[in-house]
């Protein structure tokens, strides 16, 4: 019996330490940076843009309402509270565009949305959800403001 239960301990550890090995790569001081956890991956809060409930306003007052958005998520990507923001294709579902937020809870996010005035005038609509990716992503900013030659 004690047989058994050495190789059926042994097997356990085995496994165990297989499974949780160490990345060689690993650079604690960026890993703090980002507040990545030990898997390297952190809260965000996803933000799915829809086509709002605001049919009446005019060609005009629209562009401004959309320059204004398009202002507002530069002041957020500043603040480093915007991490992506980008247009959806045509779809059944009426969406329009995605945010993830580099904030952990969908109140700090809402507090972010209200700012943008294309939603806060309804052309816009948004559902919330949280969402755990790599904390590396805020990474890809520095080298996104260094490929694009027109501004939009």
């Amino acid at each position: 019996m004690k047989t058994i239960f050495l190789i059926l301990f042994s097997l356990v550890l085995g496994f165990t330490a297989h499974t949780q090995t160490k990345n060689p790569n690993y650079d604690e001081a960026l890993a703090k940076k980002l507040n990545a956890d030990d898997y390297g991956m952190k809260q965000y809060v996803l933000v799915i843009l829809k086509t709002g409930e605001n049919t009446s306003a005019t060609e005009e007052e629209t562009a401004k309402l959309f320059r204004g958005h398009m202002e507002n998520i530069g002041q957020l990507v500043e603040e480093g509270k915007l991490i992506v923001a980008g247009p959806t294709g045509k779809n059944e579902r009426t969406y329009r565009g995605i945010f993830i937020f580099d904030v952990p809870t969908i109140e700090e996010a809402k507090e972010l949305v209200i700012t943008d005035p294309a939603i806060k005038e309804k052309l816009l609509d948004v559902e919330y959800y949280e969402w755990y990716g790599s904390a590396a992503l805020s990474e890809y900013l520095a080298a996104s403001d260094k490929i694009w030659k027109i501004q939009p």
